[in-house]
């Protein structure tokens, strides 16, 4: 049924066509210009050729590419899976003989881009982000020459998502160099490198501009659940799946940012064109270092379990925490450890913090995003709330979040 449409659909395009073609023909006849013969002389083989001008196209974005492609690679997330068929288990298919248990094997889970950015010798250091080897039972890397590296994780973290592995880079020229991202101006060219759905589509290049130095969007966990809020680069040049982990570059070649996420729709389902975000150098220099040195970033800790205010209903901030009506917002403390920062600085359960550092608390996320500013025995000043009398105190930042005990999932720790 469908090739009969298809060839009336033709038939009826071909009668139109000559239909018109007809009644240009009478028109022309009607109007005496049939006088005009075509040649009747014999065709000569075909001469035409294309022009012999060329056009030498070298501007600042091509310059910019060149220097720093051979630097991009695809990075490959390899995963452990069952090598028993769920379809062939349906119609009867027993596993192999040799054993009950189903073999496992490595299989292609999903595809980001990373960026080389330091050789040691033949070791060669790329960053990515830490969604791209999230769950990875182990990494391959592809070179924009095509040869494909197995891949170490050296470190990584979650809370900046971002990763770094390490190669031997014997065959690997290039080494990109990181810019100064609060140097880079709201409407200068942006220039983005990747692998879009996959190494099929390496060292892809997306051109844009930046549209913001410094766009505060909201981070998520593997569950879907808001971590903090991050500061970004946002930029129109197009980011595609498979991007992430990619360069984000300044017409100089140098990379100002690491590719790592978009907004493709609103929480009302309105499709959104060209809002790409990127991690700044800065912060990704600051991360990448500790990774290599430690494995791991180093944060500090204030020793608590704790919950938005704003999830405690009113009667109980009234009856419980006794706050004045004119607090509104602020972290509850439910727990702190014994030892901890908060436990020594005066801080107990059911105490409401509001500012720190001279920053106001509006939420878990900003109390963290602001915590993670300070370093390891920093001294930072604290506002809250006991039995809903103001107080102030000096918290000395001794704890790291790796000396957090295990508490209820239902509270957050810091």
């Amino acid at each position: 049924m469908t090739l009969t449409k298809v060839a009336v659909t033709a038939a009826v395009a071909g009668l139109l066509g000559g239909g018109v073609a007809y009644g240009g023909i009478n028109y022309i006849n009607n109007s005496g210009l049939n006088d005009t013969a075509v040649p009747s002389g014999s065709n000569t083989t075909g001469n035409t050729k294309t022009s012999n001008v060329t056009v030498n196209v070298n501007n600042q974005s091509t310059k910019a590419f060149n220097q720093v492609k051979g630097a991009m690679v695809s990075v490959i997330n390899l995963q452990k899976q069952s090598n028993n068929s769920t379809l062939g288990q349906l119609f009867g298919e027993e596993s192999s003989s040799s054993s009950s248990k189903s073999k496992s094997e490595l299989e292609e889970a999903s595809e980001g881009s990373g960026v080389v950015y330091k050789k040691t010798g033949n070791t060669a250091y790329i960053v990515t982000n830490n969604h791209v080897v999230s769950g990875s039972s182990a990494l391959r890397v592809v070179t924009s020459s095509g040869k494909q590296l197995q891949a170490k994780l050296v470190g990584k973290d979650s809370v900046t998502d971002l990763a770094v592995l390490k190669v031997n880079g014997a065959d690997l020229k290039t080494v990109a160099s990181f810019g100064n991202s609060d140097k880079i101006k709201v409407g200068e060219t942006a220039l983005a490198i990747g692998s879009p759905l996959g190494s099929q589509y390496a060292t892809s290049l997306t051109e844009g501009i930046i549209s913001a130095k410094k766009r505060t969007v909201e981070t998520t966990n593997s569950a879907g659940t808001q971590t903090g809020n991050a500061t970004v680069i946002q930029t129109d040049a197009a980011i595609n799946p498979g991007n992430s982990g990619g360069a984000l570059i300044n017409v100089a070649g140098q990379v100002v940012g690491i590719t790592s996420s978009k907004i493709a729709s609103d929480a009302e389902g309105t499709s959104v064109e060209g809002m790409g975000f990127a991690i700044p150098s800065n912060e990704v220099v600051n991360i990448i270092n500790q990774l290599v040195k430690n494995g791991k970033v180093v944060r500090p800790a204030l020793g608590i379990t704790y919950v938005d205010l704003a999830n405690v209903s009113s009667s109980q901030q009234k009856s419980i925490l006794k706050l004045p009506s004119s607090v509104e917002n602020g972290v509850v403390v439910m727990s702190a450890s014994a030892g901890s920062p908060a436990k020594k600085a005066g801080l107990s359960k059911y105490d409401v913090i509001t500012e720190m550092g001279g920053h106001e608390i509006s939420d878990q996320s900003t109390l963290r995003d602001i915590l993670y500013k300070y370093k390891l025995n920093d001294t930072v000043s604290m506002t809250y709330y006991h039995n809903g009398k103001k107080q102030t105190t000096k918290v000395k930042l001794t704890e790291t979040t790796s000396q957090l005990k295990t508490t209820t999932s239902a509270n957050s720790e810091s």
